[in-house]
C-alpha cells in the first residue's frame, strides 16, 4: 500500500506531464499532507481537508478557499486510487468572486509610463524597462512569457517571437509589426554594446547581465505607477502590471467593433495569439468600456434598421 507522499509525488508528475507548472500548490500539498501523517491519517477527510484549509485562522477567507481548493484536486486524484479517500464539496469555504476590476490603460497612460523609465540612471535599465512596457502593450505578452523570452526566440526576417513554454507548457508565435521589430533590435543592439557577455541568456536582462526577475519588474513598475500619478480608480481598480495584457484584449475588441467587421468569428484568433486554450479564457480579459458599448450600441441600432 503506497503512503499519501508517495501518491503525491506520483500526482504531482502527472499534473506537470499535463502542463500544469504547480509553483504555489506543490509546497501548500506538501504541507496538507503532513499535516495529514501528523493526524495519523492514512487518506484524505473531509474534516481534516478542512481544518488544514482553515490554518492560519488570521487570513483571509479567499485564502481558506483557495488551499482547500488545492486539497479538493488532490483529493480527487487520490479517490480514483483509493475509495476511501473523502472529496471536500465545492460549497465549504465559499468566498465571494473577487475579480479585480482591470485598470485599462490609455495609450497616453503607456507613453508617459515608458518615459518615465528615462529617470533611471542606468541606460540599460531604462531601456530594458521602457522596451518591456512597450512591447506588452503592443502584444498582450504575459509578463513571464516576455521574462523568459531568449535571444533566439526572435526571427527579425518574419516579424516573429517565439513563446516557448507559456501557461500550461504551450507555446506559439507571436507576429510583430515592423515598427516593434525595430524597437526591439534597437534594444538588442543597445544590450549588447552595453553587456557583450551577459550570464544568462534572455532576451532582456537586468543591469547585471542577468534574466529579469518577476518580483522586482512589478515592483519597479510600482515605482513608474506612482512617479506620474496613476490613481486607484477603486478600491478594487489599481493599476497593475498584468492589467496591460487587460488592455490590449479590450483595445482588439474595440477596433474590431470600430472597423465593423464580424467580432465572433474572430474572438479564436485572439485567443490563439493571447496563448488561451479557447475563447472562453479569453472573455476573462473583455471588460465592457464606454467606448466599447457605444460600438456595440450603435451596430445593433443598424442591425434592426434593416429589420422589416
Amino acid at each position: 500500500m503506497k503512503s499519501l507522499q508517495q501518491h503525491l509525488e506520483e500526482y504531482l508528475t502527472i499534473r506537470r506531464s499535463l502542463g500544469y507548472k504547480l509553483v504555489s500548490a506543490e509546497p501548500l500539498l506538501r504541507r496538507f499532507v503532513a499535516f495529514l501523517d501528523q493526524h495519523g491519517a492514512t487518506t484524505v477527510t473531509t474534516p481534516l481537508a478542512v481544518a488544514w484549509a482553515q490554518q492560519p485562522s488570521k487570513q483571509s477567507p479567499y485564502w481558506h478557499s483557495k488551499r482547500l481548493s488545492i486539497a479538493r484536486v488532490f483529493a480527487k486524484y487520490l479517490q480514483a486510487l483509493d475509495g476511501s479517500a473523502e472529496v471536500p464539496s465545492v460549497g465549504l469555504l465559499p468566498t465571494p468572486p473577487c475579480r479585480a476590476t482591470p485598470y485599462l490603460y490609455s495609450e497616453l497612460d503607456v507613453r508617459r509610463l515608458m518615459s518615465a523609465t528615462k529617470q533611471m540612471k542606468h541606460p540599460l535599465m531604462a531601456a530594458t524597462y521602457c522596451t518591456v512596457i512597450g512591447l506588452l502593450f503592443v502584444t498582450g505578452m504575459r509578463i513571464g512569457e516576455a521574462i523568459h523570452l531568449d535571444r533566439e526566440d526572435r526571427d527579425w526576417k518574419d516579424g516573429l517571437l517565439v513563446v516557448r513554454n507559456g501557461k500550461f507548457g504551450k507555446a506559439r508565435e507571436i507576429c510583430l509589426h515592423p515598427t516593434t521589430v525595430e524597437v526591439l533590435r534597437v534594444y538588442e543592439s543597445l544590450r549588447d554594446q552595453t553587456i557583450p557577455m551577459p550570464k544568462h541568456p534572455a532576451f532582456f536582462i537586468s543591469t547585471a547581465g542577468t534574466r529579469l526577475i518577476y518580483k522586482n519588474v512589478q515592483f519597479i513598475f510600482g515605482n513608474l505607477v506612482r512617479r506620474i500619478g496613476l490613481a486607484r480608480r477603486s478600491n478594487r481598480c489599481r493599476p497593475r502590471l498584468h492589467d496591460i495584457r487587460h488592455t490590449f484584449a479590450v483595445r482588439t475588441l474595440t477596433c474590431w467593433y470600430a472597423a465593423d467587421v464580424d467580432v465572433q468569428p474572430r474572438l479564436p484568433l485572439l485567443s490563439t495569439y493571447l496563448g488561451h486554450v479557447d475563447p472562453t479564457s479569453t472573455y476573462w480579459y473583455l471588460t465592457a468600456t464606454p467606448e466599447l458599448v457605444n460600438l456595440a450600441r450603435q451596430r445593433l441600432e443598424r442591425s434592426l434598421e434593416k429589420l422589416p
